[in-house]
């Protein structure tokens, strides 16, 4: 049973690292083939029980629940993928009739939620309605100006809205986060906005405007103008999903609304959104600053619906449970006491997961659970490692994409590590004298159990968190040893009793519980900011981390294994894991995959440079902590020896803050002002100024813009502008080089040309400004003849870069141009042996990528 679980599981696993799906007929015929062969191994062992044959039998029945998995996974991605939006319609407007279907997130200007299709209005010019995928994922945004302001979106309600879609589309980078793949498993097959008509009064605007010629709304038939405002249909459209989304919604509402008392959340109520996460399980409220904190010391997973508190509650309602039942002996005559108690705590854990939002550590311990309860009705018990094989199973079936999430990984490695300390390791109770020697021996045995437990855990998810976070929190066993109580036996039922009592009771409980989070908060800033709290290393290579999982289980080995201390050294593979860097006198050059923006790390064999650092996406949302940090660190890297910021534009600088925050940066180039908060926080700043040159490796390092008159006082002139200021950097190894652009325009080209034109010869371009009619002039594409050109731009962006007439001019030189929208991650390395181009979504293709 549980090798054929472990099976199942690693066969939908496996589907997941596939670059295509198989046929439907191929995916039936190896489904059909499996089961028989699981039934023939059934009826095996009932023919023959000898050891040979026990072995036989197994390793056919986990090649035949491999396949199984496998051909389950293929089926359900499948027909998940057949929900797609047509091509034609992305970037058009369509009209759609539907429900609100979860809890929204409120952000910066609107709203988000997701969205369950009822019916399409808009029709093609042939009549026929429009074919959109059942499940979308929208934004409805305020408009930057005006005194609108939205209408309020509560899960359940029935809405008319005009909507421009696109295909399910993320930024795709070595080590980041798969939104296409998040997507997917969570069903939302396209993206897209809300877009009222006039008569709404421009209740929500989104970057893109009606004069763009990229988006022109499809012919809607037979209505008018007004026939397609937004409107809403109905307040509250019963179903029981509904009904539990709604009753999140106004929990979350109430917490706020008692925390916040009459003034700005943030002030008032700084972690509320703490106790929002412990209560339904939203924890988009959480502050990014916040989340720096909790990660570093360890705690993160308390800051959520673990399994934990899912178990704390089920026990709670089990033990009152058996404690009613028992009292009455009628009772207990029809249903034995511990048979309701099973029952109770099992409800009790569904509702609570219900109402956090049924992610996979609820899940995982609510199906342990009902096995455990199953078990105790059938009168039949069973082992733990049982209970947990089978949870993975049915985690696995339902949603085979959970495989893929680090918190599927982390949730049952932490349980799994439980069961192999605490398995047949209790240790006998002792007959005591007296009743107080005898609870002194019951605290310290409890307290052994915690701490070889809590270390237990720590030890075994050590491993796990370098490889999925790139760093591990050496304090957190400390910060564990506090919070873990804390939170789970004080914090979360406080919080929930308060989220549900009387308002007289509820307040007081509420802001019992935000007091003692906000001096949890306050201690473990304090230990944070220790030198040595966290630990970071570039991500570990296969045989590293097997090794280092190997030297886990030796050490947490019950006693009698000899040397068990012998299991760290198998760790110390993982941790010495050396960081890649180019050899000398070659370059490595990638232009990351950052939406509407230019990112590019430059590295050599002892220097890293950072030139621009993405976008800005929202206040607390960038570039730089969504995905530049994140790649800095899989790839082993701690500080940089340059950041250059190429001009004032949030598309380039957006970053950069961050990016200082988050490590040391020796040096920053910039054309920015000096009063620019980027150049206060640098440690050391330098103006880009054309004619600067270094060296680093046998790699040469040149500034080609601007000159010195673009930082000049203008008076009684425009000032110049921040395109006009951008840094222009040519990197140069083993004969062939690249050329940094960022957003010049067509006078600076021809500045460029003017001046030199023989040095701007380049065998890879940047393409300038995104590919913007305001640049790629004809005259400097044939200064720089390039053999290849990249162009770092958003897909289905706003601006519609790059512009066809610009890409046109590319194609008439035959030139390549390859694109971060459609190419994921691109790196360059230039060497004396010649330029190679490695693209992200090539090297690293899967059956999700553009469907």
């Amino acid at each position: 049973m549980r090798t054929a679980c472990l099976a199942f599981s690693a066969g939908a696993w496996w589907l997941q690292q596939q670059a295509q799906l198989m046929p439907a007929e191929a995916v039936l015929l190896l489904g059909a083939s499996a089961s028989c062969l699981a039934f023939a191994a059934s009826r095996w062992r009932r023919c023959d029980e000898s050891r040979t044959s026990s072995i036989a039998r197994r390793v056919i029945a986990a090649i035949a629940a491999f396949a199984i998995g496998f051909a389950w996974a293929s089926w359900r991605a499948d027909h998940r993928l057949a929900d797609a939006l047509p091509h034609d319609l992305e970037g058009k407007d369509v009209v759609v009739v539907g429900t609100v279907a979860v809890l929204p997130a409120l952000v910066e200007r609107g709203v988000r939620f997701e969205f369950t299709v009822e019916s399409v209005e808009s029709r093609d010019a042939a009549g026929q309605r429009l074919i959109v995928p059942e499940h979308l994922a929208l934004g409805w945004y305020a408009p930057r100006s005006g005194d609108a302001s939205l209408p309020r979106i509560e899960p359940g309600q029935r809405w008319r809205l005009t909507v421009r879609l696109k295909r399910p589309h993320g930024a795709a980078n070595p080590f980041g986060f798969d939104y296409e793949y998040w997507l997917l498993e969570e069903g939302l097959r396209a993206t897209g906005y809300v877009r009222p008509g006039a008569d709404d009064a421009g209740l929500s605007t989104d970057a893109p405007d009606e004069s763009d010629t990229l988006h022109s709304p499809i012919d809607i038939r037979g209505g008018t103008r007004s026939d397609t405002r937004t409107r809403k249909l109905a307040d509250f459209v019963w179903s029981a999903n509904n009904l539990i989304e709604r009753a999140r919604s106004r929990l979350r509402d109430r917490v706020f609304k008692i925390l916040a008392d009459g003034k700005p959340l943030h002030d008032n109520a700084p972690y509320a959104g703490v106790i929002v996460a412990l209560i339904v399980g939203d924890q988009r409220a959480i502050a990014q600053s916040d989340w720096i904190v909790f990660n570093r010391t360890g705690i993160g997973h308390l800051v959520s619906i673990s399994g934990l508190h899912v178990s704390m509650l089920a026990a709670l309602g089990a033990w009152l449970a058996f404690a009613i039942w028992r009292r009455h002996p009628a009772w207990c005559a029809r249903l034995a006491a511990h048979k309701v108690a099973a029952l109770a705590g099992t409800s009790v854990a569904l509702g609570y997961c219900l109402l956090a939002g049924f992610g996979v550590p609820a899940q995982r311990t609510l199906y342990m659970i009902a096995v455990v309860a199953l078990a105790l009705w059938m009168h039949r018990l069973t082992s733990v490692s049982r209970v947990l094989c089978i949870a993975l199973l049915v985690v696995t079936a339902i949603d085979p994409w959970a495989g893929m999430g680090a918190g599927f990984w982390l949730s049952f490695a932490a349980v799994a590590a439980i069961f192999y300390v605490a398995a047949g390791r209790f240790e006998i109770a002792r007959p005591s004298d007296s009743w107080r020697d005898s609870w002194r021996d019951r605290f310290a045995r409890s307290f052994k159990t915690a701490v070889r437990v809590q270390w237990a855990v720590t030890l075994a998810l050590t491993p796990l968190t370098l490889l999925l976070f790139y760093q591990v929190s050496l304090i957190g066993p400390i910060a564990n040893a506090i919070a873990i109580p804390l939170v789970s036996f004080v914090v979360t039922p406080l919080s929930l009793a308060g989220a549900v009592m009387p308002a007289f009771i509820g307040t007081w409980l509420l802001h019992a519980a935000h007091g003692l989070v906000a001096l949890l908060a306050a201690w473990l800033t304090w230990l944070s900011a220790a030198p040595i709290a966290v630990w970071t290393g570039p991500a570990p290579g296969a045989w590293a981390f097997m090794c280092a999982m190997l030297g886990v289980a030796w050490w947490l080995a019950p006693r009698g294994v000899p040397s068990r201390w012998l299991g760290a050294f198998w760790m110390v593979p993982m941790f010495g894991w050396p960081a890649d860097s180019p050899a000398p006198g070659t370059t490595r050059l990638t232009a990351l995959d950052i939406g509407q923006g230019t990112s590019v790390l430059i590295e050599t064999h002892s220097t890293r440079v950072l030139y621009d650092t993405g976008p800005q996406y929202a206040p607390d949302n960038d570039a730089g902590n969504r995905i530049i940090v994140p790649y800095l660190r899989a790839r082993g890297i701690d500080r940089l020896d340059a950041v250059i910021v190429s001009h004032n534009d949030s598309d380039h600088s957006g970053g950069a803050l961050w990016i200082l925050q988050a490590m040391p940066v020796d040096l920053v180039r910039s054309s920015l002002t000096l009063e620019s908060p980027i150049v206060r926080a640098a440690t050391k700043h330098s103006r880009c100024l054309a004619g600067q040159r270094w060296t680093s490796d046998g790699v040469s390092f040149e500034l080609m813009h601007p000159l010195p008159d673009v930082y000049a006082p203008r008076e009684g002139k425009a000032p110049v502008k921040p395109n006009a200021k951008s840094c222009v950097l040519r990197v140069e190894a083993g004969g062939h080089s690249m050329l940094l652009t960022a957003d010049i325009e067509k006078p600076q080209e021809a500045e460029l040309v003017a001046r030199d034109s023989e040095s701007l010869r380049t065998d890879v371009l940047l393409v300038p400004h995104h590919g913007s009619r305001t640049s790629s002039s004809d005259v400097f594409l044939n200064a720089t003849a390039p053999t290849v050109a990249i162009v770092q731009a958003g897909y289905l962006n706003r601006f519609g870069h790059p512009r066809p007439d610009v890409m046109a001019r590319y194609r008439e030189r035959a030139i390549p141009v390859l694109r971060n929208d459609a190419d994921g991650a691109i790196t360059v390395t230039l060497a004396a042996t010649g330029v190679s181009i490695a693209r992200y979504r090539q090297e690293h293709p899967r059956y999700w990528y553009g469907r």
